[in-house]
């Protein structure tokens, strides 16, 4: 089965035109796979949208660096770093928010506390 030296996408022998980007099939346009190694899985572009989706769902990120990071290591590292973000940042939440309430617990009349 020949591939599109463009794009990577696989077309059929009766293709004159790549069916993803276009490009005419001319001579020395295309390749089979005994010529080349493989076809082009996927793309591993390490997009930062990873990242995103990493650090708003941790647990996914994590599951999607297990998953990838042999297959697509660029992808799984983005992914991996947005969860290891988003705990951090989460830990620093918590800390912060618990120095927060012992500062505001430390200004309270001692003679209200039966009122409150």
């Amino acid at each position: 089965m020949p591939f599109c030296n463009k794009c990577g996408a696989s077309m059929s022998e009766d293709d004159k035109f790549c069916p993803e980007c276009g490009t005419p099939v001319g001579a020395g346009n295309t390749t089979s796979t005994s010529q080349t190694q493989a076809a082009p899985k996927s793309q591993d572009t390490g997009s930062i949208g990873w990242a995103v989706l990493g650090f708003l769902l941790p647990v996914v990120g994590l599951i999607l660096w297990l998953v990838w990071r042999d297959e697509q290591p660029k992808n799984a590292h983005m992914a991996g770093v947005g969860a290891l973000a988003a705990v951090i940042f989460s830990v620093v939440f918590v800390i912060l928010i618990v120095v927060v309430m012992i500062g505001i617990a430390a200004t309270v009349d001692s003679s209200l506390l039966p009122f409150i």
